[in-house]
């Protein structure tokens, strides 16, 4: 595996793969790897010739009083773990490289980054869909793998390829869960004993939706009260509970088809989100 800082360099290197007609699989992360990531690489590993993975925490993304500081970070750890996947290139890149001085463009999503996660935290899909677009240019990747947990995050970036067109294909991934059904995530590692315990009640409202929604429940608020009856009592605050149009997020009277569930909280100070998509029949 060979680490690699600097944009050009590469570039240079994946060049080289493509002139020798290799398929190029990408995994974009901010580092500090759990098994979502890893699945992530192992997904990408199967089916390309090449394998690149970024670790970058990018601060164009994080609010004001958002945790960029703190995020939590191990680059060492995350070199043994890429390694043991057999990822062929780590790009790590300094802000410096990736928002040299002079830097001006982004790239905006305004109708879906405007709502769930968009509402409460301005800005972060703009830094998310600037530096996507900017990793998807550098690497050139035939495709790109994100797991289904960010899904408003996957739904933009789809549009940005779309719009943009860019030629990276996207794989979305299966949330990977611990034992107790709490969606991994990095930030969980803020979470102390009591607060790790209360966490799991997110996927368990989400099971309970799907179980509802199975059953034949059509209402979108009945789902939702339901729900929130069942976070109130363990989240110290709740950010948003939606259920829509899994295709577009756009809002439904009635569920039918393809539908997103989704919850951000906190627990405690960190903000955590999961979602379920449930097929109706």
């Amino acid at each position: 595996m060979k680490i690699i800082r600097s944009i050009h360099a590469l570039q240079k290197a994946l060049d080289s793969q493509r002139r020798r007609n290799k398929q190029i699989g990408f995994v974009p992360t901010m580092g500090y790897f759990h098994d979502g990531h890893l699945s992530l690489m192992r997904k990408a590993r199967k089916e390309n010739d090449c394998v690149v993975v970024s670790i970058y925490v990018n601060p164009t993304q994080f609010g004001p009083k958002e945790d960029l500081k703190k995020y939590p970070r191990n680059r060492n750890r995350d070199v043994r773990l890429a390694r043991a996947e057999k990822v062929d290139f780590l790009f790590c890149p300094s802000t410096k490289e990736m928002y040299p001085q002079g830097f001006g463009t982004y790239v905006t999503n305004e109708p879906i980054a405007d709502i769930l996660c968009g509402a409460t935290r301005p800005g972060h899909f703009k830094g998310v869909a600037t530096i996507v677009c900017k990793l998807f240019n550098i690497v050139g990747a035939n495709v790109a793998y994100f797991g289904q947990k960010d899904y408003q995050q996957l739904c933009i970036i789809k549009q940005l390829i779309k719009d943009l067109n860019i030629r990276t294909r996207i794989k979305m991934c299966p949330i990977v869960r611990e034992a107790d059904g709490l969606a991994m995530s990095s930030r969980n590692t803020y979470l102390n004993a009591d607060q790790r315990e209360r966490a799991v009640v997110l996927s368990h409202a989400l099971c309970v939706a799907r179980t509802l929604i199975k059953s034949g429940e059509r209402r979108p608020h009945v789902v939702i009260n339901k729900m929130k009856r069942m976070l109130l009592f363990k989240v110290d605050r709740l950010d948003y509970i939606a259920v829509l149009n899994a295709t577009d997020l756009s809002k439904v009277r009635s569920i039918s088809g393809k539908m997103y569930i989704g919850i951000a909280a906190y627990i405690g100070k960190t903000r955590l989100i999961d979602n379920i998509v449930v097929q109706t029949k």
